[in-house]
């Protein structure tokens, strides 16, 4: 098996510390756990492309009235496997 990628973060903890990323932790962290997902953690050393991401990814899961939020998922978690990643 091959190693995954690495990407330097900025810890969950220091976000609150940062000026740029403090507005953004509630926006990106997932509601049950609290915590923030890989995915968009990778983004924190870069504040802006976190920003964009989050509202790329807002848009595409509430941008259309003709699919359902549970439809949105699903599409989201089969072009996930099939991009073998475990998101």
């Amino acid at each position: 098996m091959k190693d995954p990628a690495w990407i330097e973060t900025v810890s969950q903890t220091d976000w609150e510390k940062d000026p740029l990323l403090n507005p953004l932790l509630d926006q990106v962290k997932d509601k049950e756990s609290g915590l923030v997902d890989h995915i968009m953690a990778v983004h924190s050393i870069n504040p802006r492309g976190l920003e964009a991401h989050n509202a790329l990814y807002s848009s595409a899961m509430t941008g259309t009235a003709s699919l359902r939020k549970v439809e949105r998922e699903l599409i989201a978690f089969v072009v996930s496997l099939e991009n073998h990643c475990h998101y």
